[in-house]
């Protein structure tokens, strides 16, 4: 089955690796950029919080949803094209934004950038479940996570350093630029597909490639995971900031803001993880990350600021962890319509986003951070009880 796919250490490797982490790096640097401007948005545009929160929910909701249409246009046009075209785009919204005169024409232009925005993840891991031999895929996996967590942690940090200096338009400008450099970048090295052939596919038949998914055996957990694992890690980067501002910590905006460069341990654990997971097995090291993840959920409920950040860092390296393997799971589980399988478990990973990390604020609101560890430590535990029985799962259609 991996004959001519793609092994670690080849120049085909290095440059798809390139490619792929520089696409990711971009999707998510322009989708998460403007989560720190908001109360900048609300000032310029005189909205309120609430109306200015729209200017990332608007991108991440409709990007959700469009990654369930992306992934069958990929098995037409091509893994590469369609995630070539889904950067140019991106990239040229993003600039097109930055010179809106009015919130609801910015709003727009964020709105079809979201849309855009969805062919990476959309694709992405359906290409490396293609084209990348047995052994590689975990850590090519763990590269793009890497990749796409570099870009999420460096878009909010990009973005607010830059507004200070110059503004926010020039702030997305500049990052609507990088997207652009990206795009190219991912156009000159990324190997065309050598293992795949669009086919035509009839539209009748497309709600049947997803729902044939759902009678896999692990799929439907893999599924779960996303859903459980994103919940809860969002749920803590959502909360993290209102504990911290008030006493007795009474930490700065600057300083919360800081604790995004946490990140930065999620990426080598994706990387790290991700290739543990090829060399192990993924039934081995999936619900050891969760198990990462939940001790350092525990350790936010301590009293000491420097072990509530160490907390968070741990957290951040089991979540991250967890998601490369589950995610990289996936595209070896599906044995076929990889794309659409791979949407799916997105679709679940922001689904959970947006249902738990607004739920988490109602036991924020009556129980405090307590109430927070309590909540996001039942998510991981029902997301540990699921890697746990697909660690029993029999391999299918190879050995992981």
């Amino acid at each position: 089955m991996d004959g001519g796919s793609i092994e670690i250490g080849t120049p085909a490797f290095r440059r798809s690796a390139l490619a792929l982490a520089a696409a990711g790096f971009s999707t998510f640097a322009v989708l998460y950029a403007v989560q720190p401007l908001l109360p900048v948005f609300a000032e310029v545009f005189g909205v309120t919080p609430a109306a200015s929160s729209l200017s990332l929910s608007l991108a991440t909701g409709l990007l959700a949803v469009a990654l369930l249409i992306v992934s069958p246009l990929s098995e037409i046009w091509g893994r590469k094209p369609v995630m070539l075209a889904s950067l140019l785009a991106a990239a040229v919204l993003t600039l097109v934004a930055a010179a809106m005169p009015t919130w609801h024409s910015f709003l727009a232009m964020r709105a079809l950038a979201g849309l855009a925005m969805s062919g990476v993840p959309a694709v992405a891991m359906a290409y490396l479940a293609e084209e990348m031999h047995g052994r590689a895929i975990g850590l090519a996996m763990g590269l793009l996570v890497s990749g796409n967590s570099l870009g999420g942690m460096s878009g909010r940090l990009l973005s607010g350093a830059l507004t200070d200096l110059y503004g926010w338009r020039v702030a997305l400008a500049v990052l609507g630029l990088m997207a652009l450099a990206a795009a190219l970048a991912f156009w000159r090295f990324l190997p065309a597909s050598s293992r795949f052939t669009p086919h035509p596919l009839p539209w009748r038949a497309v709600p049947g490639t997803f729902l044939g998914h759902f009678r896999d055996a692990g799929l439907p957990w893999l599924y779960a995971e996303a859903f459980l694992l994103m919940g809860g890690f969002v749920t803590l980067y959502n909360y993290i900031g209102f504990r911290l501002l008030a006493p007795p910590y009474s930490l700065s905006q600057t300083a919360i803001a800081a604790i995004f460069v946490v990140y930065l341990a999620g990426t080598a654990s994706s990387t790290l993880v991700g290739h543990a997971a090829g060399l192990l097995g993924r039934r081995r090291v999936l619900w050891l990350a969760i198990t990462v993840g939940l001790a350092g959920v525990a350790m936010t409920a301590a009293e000491s600021l420097i072990v509530i950040i160490g907390g968070i860092v741990v957290a951040t390296v089991g979540f991250f962890g967890a998601h490369s393997v589950a995610s990289g799971w996936v595209g070896r589980r599906a044995s076929r319509d990889r794309a659409q399988a791979s949407s799916t478990y997105l679709f679940m990973y922001y689904l959970g986003s947006s249902v738990a990390g607004t739920a988490g604020g109602w036991f924020f609101a009556h129980a405090g951070w307590p109430g927070i560890v309590g909540f996001v430590g039942g998510l991981y535990l029902a997301a540990l009880a699921i890697a746990l029985r697909l660690a029993r799962l029999p391999p299918r259609p190879d050995p992981a």
